[in-house]
């Protein structure tokens, strides 16, 4: 759902694809899909969102201690319609790092990241980061709790036209281009779980909800995960 200053209702219908190269390296696909859009000031509206491909490598792997280390670099590639909110600026990159540690069956994740575009003009850079602990209650159910926020860095000009005078951004989903959102940190917290219903098939719930205004009021997350 979008936030008190947007109102309306944002639906993405997505799939992610992680192929394995080695134990270590990962191709990975997480943003693509098709958007619907309904903004109560705006027409409904649809189409494809931007994509979003990269790769990451677990720099430190170590079962015995359940700590594992991941960097990794993906592209933004602006190939979405405007319509949604998609196809604005140049592509950006995102250059993140995440961690992971195992305490018996408490598992702590954290991620840092840097969102960088290509054409500062018509886009903002944003920092990320996000803390998520769960526990392993049952294979059918690993319950979690979730802090996720982002600080947009910079103001986009448009070439000094201030196309868009919005005070905030899209969080991880749009870059609005916002003239006046630099400095400001979208913040969201939420709870879910998690479960593995066969050896390959894993689904999940999420509901976060932010503790600032910004673009979203409130996200839902239904995921289903196979492996092959």
């Amino acid at each position: 759902g979008a936030g008190p200053e947007v109102g309306g209702d944002l639906f993405l219908y997505a799939a992610q694809i992680r192929y394995a190269v080695t134990d270590r390296l990962a191709i990975i696909a997480t943003k693509d899909g098709y958007v619907d859009a309904n903004p109560r000031l705006l027409a409904h509206q649809e189409g494809w969102a931007d994509l979003t491909a990269g790769i990451k490598y677990a720099l430190i792997d170590n079962e015995e201690q359940q700590f594992i280390v991941t960097p990794g670099l993906r592209v933004e590639l602006p190939t979405g319609q405007n319509r949604v909110f998609q196809g604005n600026g140049m592509g950006e990159w995102d250059f993140f790092v995440s961690a992971a540690k195992g305490y018996d069956k408490i598992h702590a994740v954290a991620k840092i990241g840097l969102r960088i575009p290509n054409n500062f003009a018509e886009e903002t850079a944003s920092a990320r980061y996000s803390l998520q602990l769960d526990y392993h209650a049952h294979t059918y159910f690993r319950p979690f709790v979730s802090l996720n926020a982002f600080t947009t860095l910079n103001a986009a000009n448009h070439n000094g036209a201030l196309h868009i005078g919005l005070i905030f951004e899209g969080a991880d989903l749009v870059n609005f281009g916002s003239s006046q959102a630099a400095g400001e940190t979208d913040v969201f917290i939420g709870g879910g779980f998690s479960s593995r219903i066969t050896e390959k098939i894993a689904a999940g719930f999420a509901y976060e909800t932010t503790v600032t205004e910004g673009f979203f009021g409130n996200r839902v997350t239904v995921s289903c995960n196979i492996g092959f």
